[in-house]
């Protein structure tokens, strides 16, 4: 059974269907793999900017999150001051969110840390992938035994801003599982990316 089928007659999950924006996302990034480093830190950061929000409200504003924030180069950001924080609090291009703010300056100076102990963000989160048989049915679950742990482990390291839900939405995202719905049309796109991916 499919969730959505979109105007182009493909089914889609059925998250994909609230708003057209959602398509592009949903069918060339929404559950493929990611290595590079960046843009698993970006993730990571707008999914805690989407704690209490949409996800749609953080998708039409992720050109202006990335401008305010260098790209989400983490090593720019760990050295980011009070003018910094002024200049993202009156920057109405993003979520103008104290607590949030100051989080991604945190986790950006513990990201850091990291890539100098791991070598690559990447093989620490890849280091967390599940495997096949002990995931649930797709679109099923909003944590995960790998969330729970993942999630525990970044606030042992210092992460702030980053629950078991938010880290769920990260693996989701960044294709550590394939949670497509099984009649969605890009499942196995994604599962073949996932087949072809050397992991970090």
């Amino acid at each position: 059974m499919t969730d959505f089928v979109a105007a182009d007659g493909l089914a889609r999950c059925k998250w994909s269907g609230a708003a057209p924006e959602f398509l592009d996302y949903h069918d060339h990034e929404w559950g493929f793999p990611v290595s590079d480093d960046i843009r698993l830190f970006e993730k990571l950061c707008l999914e805690s900017f989407q704690s209490g929000l949409s996800w749609r409200t953080i998708l039409t504003k992720r050109e202006g999150f990335r401008a305010a924030f260098d790209d989400f180069d983490f090593h720019k950001i760990a050295r980011y001051d009070a003018r910094d924080i002024d200049r993202l609090l009156n920057d109405a291009s993003i979520v103008r969110h104290a607590g949030k703010i100051a989080a991604v300056i945190n986790n950006a100076a513990c990201a850091v840390k990291m890539v100098e102990t791991e070598g690559k963000l990447a093989s620490f989160f890849w280091g967390f992938e599940p495997n096949a048989e002990d995931l649930g049915p797709p679109q099923s679950q909003s944590t995960s035994e790998t969330s729970i742990a993942l999630a525990r482990e970044l606030k042992r390291r210092g992460w702030k801003f980053l629950g078991p839900t938010t880290v769920f939405a990260f693996i989701q995202a960044m294709g550590l599982i394939n949670d497509h719905s099984n009649g969605c049309a890009i499942r196995a796109a994604a599962d073949e990316a996932r087949r072809k991916f050397q992991r970090p």
